[in-house]
């Protein structure tokens, strides 16, 4: 088998680059470890729920026990089918703040300021309702839409942010994202719009595009310091593919660093610690893992209705009608239905909180699973942490999960900013527009007050809200792993074009900002063809 560009990972970037480059003309290859994207869950938006400990679609990774998680494992759902978490994730669209691409630029990555990528941002999304058109895009493949059901829930919580001092945004990725609003979700009509059912079903019918499923990628393969094609396992044959331009990574945060590790390329004494040999020593590959943690403030609710109670018994089947005939209703529902940005003290320059409002409460004791009685949530979460973990292959057996250490609230400026957020979020709680909805907070609880006990509950009872990004990263440096054009530094042939290259987390959910990569690393990929006489 022989292509043009081989796409390992056809995920949230994966099936953005394969269909940006398939425009060209060019035979790409894109490989994908799990299967075609037809579980019925996948395009329910409420089916989320169902996909977090799928066996099929997901491959289902937990991180180790650290101080910060009180030594508990936690679970790192992430998409194994066309889309990857693009599929499994829960549909938020939130491009990030201007001064996180700008600190991006001011770190040494030339052309990631917020004016040079604003661009992709604006060329994947299809928005229609409203913005400054100026800032959001109106034609793009990626359909992005307000939600089209909203809970009085959701309208108090809103309310009584602007009450606790928080101003109103009516676009959060507009120019201001600080302020209180409501969430923007990537969805095409009453489905979920991951980059397979957009990007990809757009570029599918082109003939110079071959998508192969369960395919998972099981070694790079090289000329010298030169990535020629890669090898993978497909329904219990080894077939090996070469790449006559360039190999893209696409695995994301955690399989493209293991597959750079397995193939030779990483810190050197950990690959000889697992015997792989050495292709080329870069210490960079697996460090600077970063993702966002989270502790949740949960209500008992009064008054009111919440999505516990929509999605049990006779509500649940009027919800189900009311999804196929009118596109409206629960099933439509993602995670997260309006959003606060803010400071945790007046010092900082930008947001560096995002509280999350979902009007519904889990249960404690089982992950995923809502409460029995109504309840309404607010995640907290401290979007620019400090703390840093690594990925590492565990040997060189492509089909072992590797190590994932994410060293949660191991630096202290963290947890100040998480305890920051829980008062913040307790203050929106008393404000009376949602206090005279609340019987009692569940989470934390009220007798839980002090800095000690907060961070003890966080530490015990925290999880992440799956946004793992910076094991390749961008820059320059030793500790680099690929440069601005997202080239594999020391290797030709080779990019890596995944959330894993951010230099640093972005404020918000990282999913928008993927495929704004994707986009970005497409078209530097067909300019640099374009220089070569190659495209």
């Amino acid at each position: 088998m022989e292509a043009d560009y081989v796409i390992v990972g056809a995920g949230s970037a994966g099936c953005v680059v394969a269909a940006r480059l398939s425009e060209t003309g060019a035979k790409v290859v894109l490989l994908e470890a799990g299967p075609r994207d037809t579980l019925p869950w996948i395009h329910i938006p409420a089916g989320m729920l169902k996909l977090l400990y799928h066996p099929v679609v997901n491959w289902n990774y937990s991180a180790e026990g650290t101080s910060g998680s009180a030594g508990r494992r936690i679970h790192w759902p992430r998409g194994k089918t066309l889309g990857g978490s693009s599929s499994i994730n829960g549909m938020l669209y939130v491009r990030g703040n201007p001064a996180d691409f700008d600190g991006w630029a001011q770190m040494g990555c030339r052309g990631w300021s917020f004016d040079d990528v604003l661009p992709f941002f604006r060329k994947s999304e299809d928005y229609k309702q409203g913005g400054d058109p100026e800032i959001r895009g109106h034609s793009g493949p990626l359909k992005v839409e307000d939600y089209r059901t909203i809970l009085p829930l959701t309208h108090r919580f809103v309310e009584a942010a602007q009450q606790a001092g928080h101003r109103f945004s009516k676009d959060l990725n507009g120019r201001i994202q600080e302020g209180v609003g409501y969430s923007q979700m990537t969805r095409k009509g009453r489905w979920r719009g991951s980059t397979a059912q957009t990007f990809l079903k757009e570029a599918r019918s082109r003939r110079n595009l071959i998508v192969e499923t369960d395919a998972l990628a099981s070694k790079l393969l090289f000329d010298g310091r030169r990535c020629t094609g890669v090898s993978f396992r497909q329904r219990g044959e080894i077939k090996t593919i070469r790449a006559t331009r360039e190999v893209i990574l696409c695995g994301g945060a955690i399989n493209s660093p293991h597959l750079l590790q397995i193939s030779g390329i990483g810190p050197a004494a950990h690959l000889a610690s697992i015997g792989v040999p050495v292709v080329h020593a870069l210490s960079g590959v697996g460090a600077n893992l970063q993702d966002h943690y989270v502790a949740r403030v949960s209500h008992r609710v009064k008054g009111s209705i919440s999505i516990n109670k929509l999605a049990r018994g006779l509500r649940l089947t009027r919800e189900i009608v009311r999804f196929f005939l009118e596109g409206r209703g629960a099933l439509t529902f993602g995670v997260t239905t309006a959003q606060v940005f803010c400071r945790s003290s007046p010092e900082k320059s930008s947001p560096d909180l995002q509280l999350l409002f979902t009007p519904a409460s889990y249960d404690p004791d089982k992950f995923g699973a809502l409460e029995l009685e109504d309840g309404m949530t607010v995640a907290v979460c401290p979007v620019r942490p400090d703390s840093r973990g690594t990925i590492m292959a565990r040997t060189a057996d492509p089909t072992t999960a590797p190590i994932i250490t994410p060293n949660y609230l191991s630096d202290p400026g963290d947890a100040r900013v998480l305890l920051a957020g829980i008062r913040f979020t307790r203050e929106i709680f008393k404000a009376s527009a949602i206090a005279r909805h609340s019987v009692v907070e569940t989470l934390p609880g009220p007798d839980v007050q002090t800095d000690d006990g907060l961070i003890d509950y966080a530490r015990g009872f925290g999880n992440t809200i799956y946004h793992p990004i910076g094991t390749c990263r961008m820059g320059q440096g030793p500790s680099a792993v690929v440069d601005e054009r997202l080239r594999v530094h020391g290797i030709t042939g080779l990019r890596v074009i995944d959330a894993s290259i951010m230099p640093t987390l972005t404020t918000g959910n990282t999913n928008a900002p993927t495929i704004m990569i994707g986009e970005k690393g497409a078209a530097m990929i067909r300019e640099d063809a374009n220089q070569t006489g190659s495209d």
